[in-house]
């Protein structure tokens, strides 16, 4: 199956695009596809960062007096004038990050699945996860990207459920859950069902299950990061 009859196939007709995928995995294409546009993305999101955080300095009183008044001058004066490794190395991590993060994924996935299947492959899944995440790579970022240049800020510009609480703090707990459900995600995890129905040769009730156990399991540890660096930070 060509690049761009899989491209589609995962937006519109994911079934069959998995199916295929999983007797005949192919992966480098996508892969290769999906770093470039997070690099993409990462370089297009760049100059809002700093704005963000001097914002976040300037409203944080108590943070404020905690590092001191010499330590937050420095921090400000750092942020209105950021040297260019900074965004440098954001764009360079996002990538990086994200590869990790398939690899790791990946494995995990295959290991849960060893609880309902004896049949699949790590490749199989590898394949099936990153064409999977072009949902949220390709359209969600685009949309995210959209929306963080019309209003100038990456922080409080989400597709997750914290969208409907518009005032809700960035730094504050239900924000930190509110944003593990995104819909782009939620839409992957859906797809990748199927994928996983095929690849295990399970009834696709049960690849769903498993899919979005994956994910609830997945959003409760990006949640524990979340208020563990909320904690160490205040």
């Amino acid at each position: 199956m060509a690049f761009f009859s899989r491209l589609f196939g995962v937006f519109f007709n994911p079934k069959d695009t998995f199916k295929a995928l999983s007797e005949k995995p192919k992966w480098a294409d996508m892969l290769i596809v999906l770093l470039i546009l997070v690099a993409v993305y990462a370089t297009l999101i760049a100059p809002y960062i700093p704005q963000d955080q001097i914002k976040l300095l300037e409203s944080d009183a108590k943070g404020r007096a905690k590092m001191g008044e010499e330590a937050y001058n420095q921090q400000l004066k750092f942020w209105k004038d950021p040297p260019a490794f900074v965004a440098i190395t954001g764009i360079v991590m996002q990538p990086i990050s994200l590869l990790i993060g398939f690899l790791i994924q990946t494995l995990i996935i295959l290991g849960i699945g060893r609880l309902t299947s004896t049949e699949g492959k790590y490749i199989q899944i590898f394949s099936a996860f990153i064409h999977a995440n072009a949902i949220n790579l390709v359209l969600g970022n685009a949309l995210r990207a959209f929306l963080i240049s019309n209003r100038e800020s990456v922080f409080q510009t989400t597709t997750s459920l914290a969208l409907f609480f518009p005032k809700l703090e960035t730094m504050s707990p239900a924000y930190v859950v509110l944003t593990q459900v995104d819909f782009f995600q939620l839409w992957v995890f859906g797809i990748l069902g199927f994928a996983l129905s095929e690849i295990f040769k399970i009834e696709l009730k049960k690849g769903l299950i498993l899919s979005y156990s994956f994910w609830f399991i997945r959003s409760l540890v990006y949640i524990a990061i979340g208020l563990l660096g909320m904690k160490l930070g205040s």
